[in-house]
């Protein structure tokens, strides 16, 4: 097969075709080859994606998306990355990022708008410093806005389904519609979103005006509860496994013995079960591996079976 190269990185003559293409569609600026996805995910793993797309606005996404569909090129849409975990041989196709190029935020009174691309601090960061209220358990989430109203993300007794009043979506033939929120279905870590595979581009959130340094107060002392209670200085995805009804992941963790253990470079933190963390030079295989084992065990000794709050991309 013929093969060419891109900025030291090898492209086939598919993939190559693939990458000129999008290029062409919407600027060599925000178009990648062979692009590694560890420097896109907060665990720190997984291989090259075969295109990587960094759109500026809502029409560069249904450019793309359409291109895609009409070629039958596998796609993937992504945020920052926060609960990812990509394959170590990579992804084969295309993965479209809403994070860097779309995160323009505005606030107009106790609305604000934003895109889908701002991480969830910068958008509490901005609620603070606007003096309003409502935002504060958000501010430690690692997620994009996106990736919140999809899952509903919600830290330290908020969800954003209490905040949210708004959502243009984009279905995967690039039409977009302005949804309601109570029309959205949110629940605990699913929506109408999710259940459709449909792409948030932008969000409208309702907050409430408020005392900025009792904001900041509250932001400061969640801050305080994560760094006591969680593994941040390692890479991880965040907390590995949905709750299960009537119980704690990692507790459940914790009572089976597994605090600390490792298959090759992921572990179960030893500060907070529910996290398994990247110790250092772990694998996507590895992380896979051990996810498995701690569901297995759990399930053995409780017999609750633990959910994966991780997505997997790519081969494995």
């Amino acid at each position: 097969m013929f093969i060419a190269e891109y900025g030291g990185m090898k492209l086939t003559m598919s993939n190559r075709k693939v990458y000129e293409e999008l290029c062409r569609l919407i600027g060599n600026d925000f178009v990648l080859a062979q692009e590694q996805m560890k420097d896109h995910t907060t665990f720190r793993i997984g291989g090259p994606a075969d295109v990587f797309v960094i759109p500026q606005k809502k029409e560069d996404v249904a450019s793309v998306l359409n291109y895609c569909k009409s070629r039958e090129v596998p796609y993937f849409i992504m945020g920052n990355g926060s609960n990812l975990l990509v394959s170590d041989k990579g992804f084969r196709g295309v993965i479209v990022q809403i994070f860097k190029n779309m995160q323009e935020c505005s606030v107009c009174g106790e609305i604000i708008t934003a895109q889908a691309g701002i991480l969830l601090s910068n958008l509490a960061a901005q609620a603070k410093d606007s003096s309003l209220t409502g935002l504060e358990f958000a501010s430690g989430i690692p997620g994009t806005l996106g990736g919140a109203v999809t899952m509903n993300a919600g830290a330290y007794g908020g969800e954003m389904k209490n905040v949210l009043r708004k959502v243009n979506v984009m279905d995967r033939d690039g039409n977009i519609t302005e949804m309601d929120a109570e029309d959205l279905r949110l629940g605990y870590r699913t929506s109408l979103i999710k259940e459709k595979d449909w792409i948030v581009l932008s969000a409208e959130l309702k907050l409430k005006k408020g005392d900025r340094k009792a904001i900041e107060e509250t932001m400061q002392g969640l801050k305080e509860k994560r760094v006591s209670k969680q593994p941040l200085q390692y890479p991880s995805a965040g907390s590995t496994f949905k709750r299960p009804e009537g119980y704690f992941a990692g507790k459940l963790i914790q009572d089976a013995g597994l605090r600390g253990k490792k298959i090759g470079g992921a572990q179960v933190s030893e500060k907070h079960c529910g996290f398994v963390i990247n110790a250092g030079g772990a694998t996507a295989e590895d992380v896979r591996l051990l996810m498995k084992y701690v569901q297995d065990t759990v399930w053995d000794q409780f017999q609750v079976r633990l959910e994966p709050e991780v997505k997997f991309l790519g081969e494995f």
